[in-house]
């Protein structure tokens, strides 16, 4: 099992309106082979150290069987239909693919 970590940093107002197009993406992703959890997650205030808010940050959370699955839902026809339309709701974007140690 591998797990995903996605930092998504929107567009200064844009964050509602990425949320409910990626929420809309969900079921499809969640119907692949190997998708075993798909969450969107946004920060919570905490004031707990050293914890850095961004309010314009989306963490999504993934896990898959495989990377192999992972590579197969990067191409779906549902995530490229989803690229293009959060396209330009999108600043910056990077992940982290984790095994357990």
């Amino acid at each position: 099992m591998i797990t995903v970590i996605a930092s998504i940093q929107i567009k200064e107002g844009r964050l509602s309106e990425f949320i409910e197009i990626f929420k809309f993406n969900i079921p499809d992703v969640l119907e692949e082979k190997g998708c075993i959890e798909y969450v969107p997650t946004i920060d919570v205030p905490t004031g707990l150290p050293p914890q850095e808010l961004n309010d314009n940050v989306v963490t999504i959370i993934e896990k898959w069987d495989s990377l192999e699955d992972l590579k197969a839902h990067l191409s779906s026809p549902h995530m490229l239909e989803y690229r293009k339309k959060t396209k330009n709701l999108v600043e910056k974007m990077s992940i982290k693919v984790l095994k357990e140690a």
